[in-house]
C-alpha cells in the first residue's frame, strides 16, 4: 500500500490519493475538494525525503506561488528556488497631484485603486491584467466622481 501511495504522490494522482486516504484513514478529516487534496499532496511532497528532489522543489514553488506553507527544509530552499524561481507580479498605480486640490485627493483615489486591485486578485484575476486594470480604472472614476462631483 505504501508504494502505491508514494507513486500517487509522485505523479500527483489526486483521485487515487483521495480514495487511498479515505480507505486507509477514514477516521481522519478528508479533503473536501480536489483543490484541497492537491494542496495537501504538494505539502506532503515537500516533507517526504523519499520524494525525488526535483518534485519536492516543484511542489515548494507551487505552494509558494499560492502563499501556502511548504514543508521543504530550510537548507533545501535555495536549491529549490534556483530550480524553480518564484515569479512575482506587480501592479503600478499612479495618481498625479499637480495642484493643491490634486495633492489632497490623490491619496483617496490611489486607495480606491489599490482596493480594486486587491479585490480583483481576491476574485482570482491576478493573471488577467486587462480585468485588473478595468477594475482599477473604474474605481478611479468612481472615487473622482465621489470626491469632486
Amino acid at each position: 500500500m505504501h508504494e502505491h501511495f508514494h507513486a500517487a504522490l509522485e505523479s500527483l494522482d489526486i483521485q487515487l490519493l483521495r480514495k487511498m486516504w479515505a480507505h486507509v484513514s477514514p477516521q481522519l478529516p478528508q479533503p473536501k475538494s480536489d483543490e484541497e487534496a492537491l494542496q495537501l499532496a504538494h505539502y506532503a511532497r515537500t516533507v517526504l525525503a523519499s520524494i525525488v528532489f526535483r518534485r519536492r522543489a516543484y511542489s515548494h514553488a507551487w505552494l509558494m506561488e499560492r502563499s501556502l506553507p511548504s514543508g521543504l527544509p530550510d537548507g533545501m530552499r535555495p536549491s529549490a528556488q534556483r530550480l524553480y524561481p518564484v515569479t512575482v507580479g506587480s501592479v503600478g498605480i499612479a495618481v498625479r497631484g499637480a495642484t493643491e486640490l490634486g495633492r489632497a485627493v490623490a491619496p483617496h483615489i490611489r486607495g480606491a485603486m489599490e482596493d480594486a486591485v486587491q479585490e480583483a486578485y481576491t476574485d482570482g484575476h491576478k493573471d488577467e491584467p486587462q480585468v485588473v486594470k478595468g477594475h482599477m480604472m473604474e474605481a478611479r472614476r468612481t472615487a473622482i466622481k465621489k470626491l469632486l462631483g
